[in-house]
């Protein structure tokens, strides 16, 4: 997939646990892992809306559109 999610690099610099987001977030540790690793098929707005809250950053700051990594899938 294209898009990056730079959740772990957000929270790094942020200095904030995972374990912390994802209980003001309201999801589980596991979910909250699988985003990070950009293994989930979408996420929910009110979700989204949350981290951002949290963390003080724009859904751009999480999210990164790679076209390389499409060009990638394509020829596979």
């Amino acid at each position: 997939m294209a898009i990056v999610v730079r959740l772990d690099v957000v929270l790094a610099r942020r200095k904030v646990r995972s374990k912390d987001l994802a209980a003001f977030v309201g999801i589980t540790d596991s979910n909250l892992s699988l985003l990070k690793q950009g293994r989930v098929k979408g996420v929910r707005f009110d979700t989204l809306e949350k981290i951002c809250s949290y963390l003080d950053c724009q859904p751009g700051d999480l999210l990164e559109w790679d076209g390389a990594l499409e060009e990638i899938e394509e020829a596979s």
